[in-house]
């Protein structure tokens, strides 16, 4: 795959991708040329090679503030199409909507029923064919073992939403670290450990639920990118039926034993399910918590379903220090979320930049986990470029 540098040449041609009229130019040295976009209706087979194109663009930017994923959907409301946005800032998600993203409504907190203590990011999004949604959250808390009161331990859990996200009721915690994994003497801004900065998608087949998400304990062996699943027919009761994916395989929870760095919060039986430690696809190469400021780990991914390459697509993060100052904006291809080894070797798109990026889809399905051959690409909360993918 590859990152092309638009630079040196003339390059114009206009976009009208659902209610969005983008005109991109990028002026240089030579003759003035002109590009149509192709048109798909007889686009070549899937390329083992894709590449993405950074075009800049007016800006766009949601109503909300942000510090986390931004789930995105589209749904119709009293006949109309709508875009239905979910913003988190400070440990308070909130909800905005409006027929584009130029024209959202001002951002207003969600009611969660049976919210667990401590802030909440509404990090992902995953609509079912009956109309309900299922959230999953972030959820930070000040960890008793550290006795800190400015570093957390974020965890991972589920909620649902019968009214299109207004009001949700928690369904638990899905992934959280042992104590055990906290490095309470860290110089890290943030955090003392945990898991969380994720993304959950549904597979194609509507079989599983795969989380992606990034770890945060006192080893590298317990820190990068990592992946989760369960299936989508346990989405009402998910606490406890959480697969890790570790050496090569989908293991699944068991009773916990002692030392178990991972487990799952109490299930509908009051027990608690343990999972193994799992196996880092991208792995951190300059860890957190080592008395080190210096950072190089990947965190923070956002996938979604390229219509157009027939491929997963993911944006991550690349941290260079403890207090997630930002490397660049990286990306990365995957036929199968089944396979995590199969993801493809993060490249650079952005130098620096802000936290979080991730992408719009600008056709009437797209959103936060499907676009096409052209999106925009968010990064905290603030959107300067369209993604053009070839392939």
């Amino acid at each position: 795959m590859g990152i092309r540098a638009v630079s040196k040449i003339t390059l114009c041609f206009a976009i009208v991708v659902g209610c969005f009229d983008v005109t991109v130019a990028v002026l240089g040295a030579g003759q003035d040329r002109r590009f149509a976009v192709p048109r798909d209706s007889d686009p070549p087979p899937p390329s083992e090679d894709p590449t993405v194109t950074l075009l800049r663009t007016p800006s766009v930017e949601f109503t909300g503030e942000v510090d986390s994923n931004s789930p995105v959907l589209r749904t119709v409301v009293d006949g109309e199409p709508t875009l239905v946005v979910f913003t988190s800032f400070g440990g308070t998600p909130s909800r905005s909507s409006g027929p584009s993203l130029a024209d959202l409504s001002p951002a207003t907190p969600v009611t969660i029923v049976g919210a667990p203590d401590g802030g909440i990011w509404i990090e992902a999004v995953v609509a079912a064919a009956d109309g309900t949604w299922y959230g999953f959250y972030h959820n930070e808390r000040f960890p008793a073992r550290c006795r800190s009161m400015t570093r957390t331990a974020p965890r991972i859990g589920a909620m649902r939403s019968t009214d299109d996200g207004v009001t949700w009721t928690n369904l638990g915690t899905l992934i959280q670290a042992s104590s055990s994994t906290f490095d309470c003497d860290t110089l890290n801004t943030y955090i003392v450990g945990g898991v969380g900065d994720f993304s959950a998608t549904l597979d194609r087949d509507s079989r599983y639920v795969y989380l992606y998400f990034s770890q945060y304990g006192a080893t590298s062996q317990e820190q990068g990118v990592v992946a989760a699943r369960y299936l989508w027919t346990d989405r009402d009761a998910p606490v406890g039926k959480t697969e890790i994916f570790a050496n090569g395989l989908w293991l699944p929870p068991a009773r916990p034993r002692a030392g178990d760095l991972l487990f799952s919060g109490f299930d509908e039986r009051g027990l608690v399910w343990a999972m193994p430690q799992p196996t880092a696809i991208f792995p951190t190469l300059e860890p957190f918590h080592d008395g080190d400021p210096r950072v190089d780990a990947f965190w923070g991914p956002s996938i979604h379903w390229n219509t157009y390459l027939e491929r997963y697509v993911m944006l991550v993060n690349r941290a260079k220090d403890e207090s997630f100052g930002e490397e660049g904006s990286y990306i990365s291809y995957n036929a199968e979320l089944s396979d995590p080894m199969g993801w493809s070797p993060p490249e650079r798109i952005m130098k620096g930049g802000g936290w979080y990026p991730q992408v719009v889809g600008l056709d009437a399905n797209g959103g936060d986990a499907t676009a096409g051959r052209v999106a925009r690409l968010f990064s905290t909360g603030r959107s300067d470029y369209l993604l053009y993918f070839d392939r």
